[in-house]
């Protein structure tokens, strides 16, 4: 059995609990962090029973593999190849892989390093020491990252319409999660109801790809512009998005604080 999480954050995080965290902009996760080996296997035998996806990222989010976790132990972590030999061989060169899984829907995160190459039940995989510690977040404490103003994203919903063409409206994407998203600028006219879905709705995320998803409807409030324009912002639930569309907005986000790590340190 694993030890309870504790409900409190500590004062400040450990160097190992920085380690995990560091791809987010506070240290207000740092209670969902597992560090005993006892909690950390726990996990991975969850992640080995179901054979989870799980996607590895690395150089700052430009390349990824999909693997799954074979075995654990003392000894480290033991992962299938990918299905892509240049992607494998990236992956060893990589001083450090972020990787990320659902589990039971309960994201899981954890950082590898040193992955090195081995044989295991007389084929190839990855081979890793034991991460520091394993990020164990739940659905409702995602990470919501504020869309930069300067690269906005936009949400493309698909409507019914009488005749049957295929119209559709753009509206803005406020802030983004594992989970959804928060959109404004949606038409008053747009009927919707609490738990209601809108199917067929598209995110192109910068660098990273694309999503179409259902969104289900969890709030809306009213708006007024400046110029007296009424309108509606909503928040979101991703509909059974999979984890490879997960995978990618992971990868923007990470890739989106990155740079602007970089501006507010002068990097760029």
């Amino acid at each position: 059995m694993t030890s309870p999480i504790k409900e409190s954050p500590p004062a400040s995080p450990t160097p190992a609990q920085r380690s995990v965290a560091e791809f987010l902009p506070s240290d207000q996760y740092s209670q969902y962090l597992l560090s005993s080996k006892t909690e950390m296997f726990a996990v991975c035998r969850g992640l080995a029973d179901h054979v989870s996806q799980i996607s590895m990222i690395f150089n700052e989010g430009r390349d990824m593999v999909l693997t799954s976790l074979i075995s654990w132990g003392d000894n480290g972590l033991v992962f299938d190849f990918g299905a892509s030999s240049e992607m494998n061989r990236k992956a060893l060169k990589a001083e450090k892989v972020f990787c990320t899984a659902q589990l039971d829907r309960v994201e899981i995160q954890f950082i590898l390093r040193s992955l090195s190459a081995i044989e295991a039940d007389g084929r190839p995989a990855f081979h890793a020491p034991l991460p520091d510690s394993i990020l164990r977040l739940q659905r409702r404490e995602y990470f919501r990252l504020i869309t930069p103003i300067a690269m906005p994203l936009k949400c493309r919903i698909p409507l019914a319409t009488e005749n049957g063409s295929g119209a559709a409206i753009d509206v803005s994407v406020v802030d983004i999660s594992l989970g959804g998203v928060c959109l404004a600028g949606l038409p008053m006219d747009l009927a919707l109801d609490t738990d209601s879905e809108l199917p067929g709705c598209s995110i192109v995320l910068p660098d990273s790809g694309s999503i179409v998803t259902a969104l289900r409807l969890r709030w809306q409030v009213e708006t007024v512009t400046r110029s007296g324009i009424r309108a509606k912002r909503a928040g979101f639930e991703f509909a059974n998005l999979p984890q490879a569309k997960t995978t990618l907005i992971q990868r923007y986000i990470i890739k989106t604080e990155r740079d602007r790590k970089a501006r507010e340190s002068g990097r760029v």
